[in-house]
């Protein structure tokens, strides 16, 4: 495999989705850890209805829109102060500490960022984190009007970065990303974050489900969609040794017992 570019999702592979829940305590104090799941998990939807629809609106309108399905259906009054400073945290997500890094060891390959992210909430975020003095481009699906993990969506690198889909290593958290861009015909990296090991043992250690575990439970394994990652790796710090050469992972996935 000979890499010209290494392209990441942004969000829950560079960006820590999970880093908005302090501002939703904040804001709605005991409401904080199920609003942050149901808010990401009814976001997804949207694109992905949105996509099917033929009703395209861009990412900060369903992000917007998302949140305000999660406090009306959790029956939180708000006003637009409060609305706000919870949107604001998505152009101030944490990065995952080994992101910086890791990305200054893959070059000097190309590096990009492809999201379904709108531009403005795109670039505000490559800044404030300072990843933009690292990055190469930041792809915006809202070139296609489509989200992924349509096909028109991963087309977007080779018409930005002029790569083949196998000179590209695409890298992502989010098993219905990797199985789009898989399906596309690229290289695609996993980060699995959160084994099934793990899971089985926090369904049965606690009597009742936490919303980070149910939404770690439907939005964090491996779809069962006839698509592989060719690598499955565990942090972002470990990417540099893929990209020059290593064999691919052909572990099977394991499954809890």
């Amino acid at each position: 495999m000979s890499l010209k570019a290494v392209i990441f999702d942004a969000y829950g592979t560079l960006y820590d989705i999970q880093s908005v829940a302090e501002t939703t305590e904040d804001a709605f104090p005991g409401y904080g850890e199920i609003i942050t799941q149901i808010w990401r998990i009814k976001q997804l939807e949207y694109t992905w209805l949105r996509s099917l629809m033929r009703r395209y609106q861009d990412f900060n309108a369903a992000t917007r829109d998302s949140l305000a399905y999660t406090l009306r259906v959790l029956g939180l009054a708000y006003d637009s102060d409060a609305f706000e400073r919870v949107i604001e945290k998505y152009l101030h997500l944490d990065l995952y500490p080994d992101a910086a890094a890791t990305l200054a060891a893959l070059k000097p390959r190309k590096l990009a960022i492809l999201s379904n992210g709108s531009p403005n909430m795109l670039g505000a975020l490559v800044r404030n984190s300072g990843l933009d003095a690292l990055l190469d481009a930041t792809i915006s699906v809202d070139a296609k009007k489509i989200f992924k993990p349509s096909p028109e969506a991963y087309m977007l690198i080779g018409e930005a970065l002029g790569t083949a889909p196998d000179e590209v290593l695409f890298v992502s958290s989010n098993p219905w990303d990797v199985a789009g861009a898989k399906a596309f015909g690229l290289n695609v990296a996993w980060i699995e974050r959160v084994t099934p090991e793990a899971m089985a043992l926090a369904c049965v250690e606690n009597e009742l489900v936490a919303p980070l575990t149910m939404f770690k439970a439907i939005r964090t394994q491996m779809d069962e969609l006839g698509f592989a990652p060719d690598h499955r790796v565990r942090s972002l710090s470990e990417l540099p040794r893929i990209a020059e050469g290593s064999p691919k992972d052909r572990r099977p996935p394991v499954r809890p017992e």
